[in-house]
């Protein structure tokens, strides 16, 4: 019987890589790697991202101070620092070269246990991570909630003049500020209920916050408009309480827009009255109307009489 015999040299390679396995699996067996960066990193102007690493032993016999914590980058490793915010959290600071929005990036963590006074090496690692760089992106609502008109701040960066606000799959007034603020006018929906708040545009849709639409009175003086065809008159508007900052756009519509013409109506901030001068053009009978007040909608009748 003819038998192959191992050699003394692959014997001891073979050795190597089981007690090399059995280390990888008892490192990743005695210890728990978390990553706490996020998927997607804010941009910010110096490009440096920090990732942050959470180090959780689940023996006891590791010996302190001997935990060792490395991130590999682009085939580069990079030692990690004990965070001042915790035990057992490393941090590292990474420059993104120039012309890259995306980073690629795993942890290496060597460490030493301790049995009957002798001390075993172990490695863990977690498996490849990608990160994205967001150019633009949402911070936060300036208020979550306000009444119908109200004019609201968003903060971020990234903004175009094309980007809208949209409760739900309600475009709003959009105001582009600048690349890191945009403002909205509340639109008139429903009141007393919460609205998603969508920032949409040719880059894609982005999630805002929720937004609650309080219910309002308005009063209007004169309750209604008789006028010749040409006239002249005046209309005021009070709201119980100030305008916020930014004031208070009435969304006045009218089906009868041939017969009468007036300015766009804004509270001012800090003011509960406005009054506008309303003209008459074309003979005509109809509304102006006002949604999100009162009952759901405020009803102004007109009438446009021939000279």
């Amino acid at each position: 019987m003819h038998t192959n015999r191992i050699s003394l040299a692959r014997k001891i390679l073979l050795g190597l890589g089981a007690t090399l396995a059995l280390a990888l699996v008892s490192g990743c067996e005695s210890v728990v790697l978390t990553n706490l960066t996020p998927a997607s990193l804010p941009e910010n102007p110096s490009q440096i991202y920090t990732i942050t690493l959470r180090v959780t032993p689940k023996i006891q016999t590791i010996v302190p101070g001997s935990t060792k914590a490395a991130i590999i980058i682009d085939g580069q490793s990079y030692a990690m620092k004990q965070s001042a915010l915790a035990d057992g959290l490393y941090e590292f600071d990474y420059q993104l070269p120039a012309g890259r929005d995306e980073l690629a990036y795993y942890f290496l963590v060597n460490f030493e246990t301790e049995n009957a006074n002798t001390r075993n090496p172990h490695d863990a690692y977690t498996e490849l991570t990608h990160a994205r760089i967001v150019h633009r992106y949402v911070l936060a609502l300036e208020v979550n909630r306000g009444p119908v008109g109200a004019r609201v701040s968003v903060l971020g960066r990234g903004f175009t003049p094309q980007d809208i606000i949209y409760f739900e799959n309600t475009p709003t007034r959009t105001v582009f500020e600048s690349p890191n603020a945009l403002s909205f006018f509340v639109p008139a929906l429903d009141p007393s209920r919460n609205y998603s708040v969508m920032l949409g545009s040719t880059a894609g849709n982005s999630p805002v916050g929720t937004f609650r639409i309080d219910s309002s009175s308005l009063n209007v003086s004169p309750s209604s408009l008789t006028l010749r065809a040409g006239e002249k008159q005046t209309l005021t508007f009070t709201v119980p309480n100030a305008a916020p900052p930014g004031g208070l756009l009435l969304d006045i519509t009218t089906d009868v827009p041939e017969s009468i013409i007036m300015p766009e109506v804004v509270v001012p901030a800090g003011q509960n009255t406005v009054t506008v001068t309303v003209e008459s053009g074309k003979p005509g009978n109809g509304s102006l109307f006002l949604k999100g007040y009162g009952a759901g909608e405020l009803s102004i009748p007109v009438t446009v009489t021939a000279k």
